[in-house]
């Protein structure tokens, strides 16, 4: 068996196991929600002239961020020299359905590009686990809000928001470039909300559930109103008009609230956390495709206070009780 063939078996094997992680009820959910965003979302762009170029950069992105944040990378690089082929190879088998989706609405551009771009990603660098504060100077957002200050860094998300910003102002005559602009803001505000903290640090971030949920939430939502409101002004003075801006807006916090609150129901098991992130993004996206979703929605928020809130007070009390 070659050396690549035994990586990419052995890819499928760990892909597996993370999948017996999530479990068949997870997955049961989160597959055929997570399958009808993403289908809904390419018909959408591929029937576009232009929002087809969108589908390879944001392709390319999603692999990207799964790419830096591999812990792995060091693990290949001293054992595998060609290791970076091998990345390209699998980075550009997960890419082949997307691109066989643009082929069917004949955007081979589009698909060539999909295609090209996904195998580059092998050849980025690592995300540094912690970057010199030296080198990055002050952050810009409360060292309380440890989720922005960590993941902002982790991610170089402010590279990627005046990018974002630039496309949907190139695009202001039409919604879907703020919209999709502000979708791409989402997918890096769920990576902050993805990665749980030490346990310690809720000890000390707060003495009971309700204060530290509470804080957790008006700190997130802050801080994504700001960086969002950019977005929210070129779509209200584009064709959605002010109050078409204003219901976006809120239903995009809305969905923050619920990555913040999901994070928190299902701490410290980050496949847990990220698996069910995923499935209420993937819900949210599909809200105006079927009636049946805004209403399962919104049981879930209720689901996910209360359960939060449970999960918080265990966590907590045993902490407390450790200190003593």
């Amino acid at each position: 068996m070659s050396p690549l063939a035994a990586y990419l078996r052995l890819r499928v094997r760990l892909a597996g196991r993370l999948l017996r992680e999530v479990g068949l009820l997870r997955l049961a959910l989160l597959a055929p929600v997570l399958v009808a965003a993403v289908g809904r979302g390419l018909v959408q762009a591929a029937t576009h002239p232009w929002e087809q170029w969108a589908v390879p950069v944001m392709t390319a992105l999603t692999l990207a961020s799964a790419h830096r944040q591999r812990a792995d990378l060091r693990f290949l690089a001293g054992s595998a020299p060609g290791y970076r082929r091998w990345l390209a190879v699998e980075y550009g088998l997960w890419a082949a359905p997307v691109a066989a989706g643009l082929l069917l609405f004949q955007d081979w551009g589009a698909a060539g590009l999909t295609l090209l771009l996904a195998p580059l990603v092998a050849f980025l660098p690592a995300a540094r686990a912690a970057p010199s504060t030296r080198r990055w100077g002050r952050s810009l957002f409360r060292s309380e809000a440890f989720e922005w200050v960590s993941g902002v860094r982790a991610a170089a998300a402010w590279p990627v928001w005046g990018a974002l910003l630039a496309g949907a102002g190139w695009q202001r005559d039409s919604p879907l470039g703020p919209g999709l602009a502000l979708a791409g803001w989402l997918l890096v505000v769920l990576a902050c909300y993805g990665t749980p903290e030490p346990a310690t640090m809720l000890a000390l971030a707060a003495p009971t559930a309700r204060r530290f949920l509470r804080r957790r939430l008006a700190l997130g939502l802050a801080y994504a109103a700001l960086t969002a409101a950019p977005f929210g002004w070129l779509l209200g003075a584009g064709p959605a008009g002010v109050g078409g801006a204003l219901a976006v807006g809120v239903g995009w916090l809305g969905l923050v609230g619920l990555i913040i609150l999901t994070k928190y129901a299902f701490y410290p098991n980050a496949i847990h956390i990220r698996t069910t992130q995923a499935l209420v993004v993937g819900g949210a996206l599909l809200m105006t495709a079927h009636p049946a979703y805004p209403p399962l929605l919104l049981v879930s928020a209720g689901g996910l206070v209360w359960q939060s809130r449970r999960r918080l007070q265990a966590l907590l009390g045993r902490s407390e009780a450790h200190v003593n």
